[in-house]
């Protein structure tokens, strides 16, 4: 299910992917990103491109979609953890508000089916 939620967030243009550790944080946008998985690794973007990153479907242990309050808006994200509850990657929708800060409906309504089709929490 892990590389079905992944594929299906990026179909969805706009979507930041991130990955962070304590020394780097690796962004790539969703737009046009491949996705194939070769036994446990994940990957996402072209080996050949300039961006891509490998994901050891292995540690991620869980997933979820999370509506965070920030002071002028609401952020839209989906975040992946180990068996630690540490965040492994984030997937985090980006352009869902207009120059007048106002919510998009049509980038809501993207986040909410894939959160009615996966459920706010999922273990893998």
């Amino acid at each position: 299910m892990l590389f079905e939620l992944l594929s299906d967030i990026l179909k969805i243009d706009d979507v930041l992917i991130i990955t962070k550790n304590i020394g780097a944080i690796c962004e790539i946008r969703s737009n046009s990103l491949t996705i194939r998985q070769k036994e446990q690794w994940i990957t996402i973007g072209d080996n050949d491109g300039p961006a891509h990153i490998h994901i050891n479907s292995k540690i991620i242990k869980s997933a979820e979609f999370i509506q965070e309050e920030k002071p002028d808006r609401i952020s839209f994200s989906v975040r992946f953890f180990d068996e630690n509850k540490d965040r492994v990657i984030a997937a985090f929708f980006t352009k869902m508000y207009d120059a007048s800060k106002h919510l998009i409906p049509m980038r809501k309504e993207l986040y909410d089916s894939l959160n009615q089709k996966y459920s706010s929490k999922i273990n893998f």
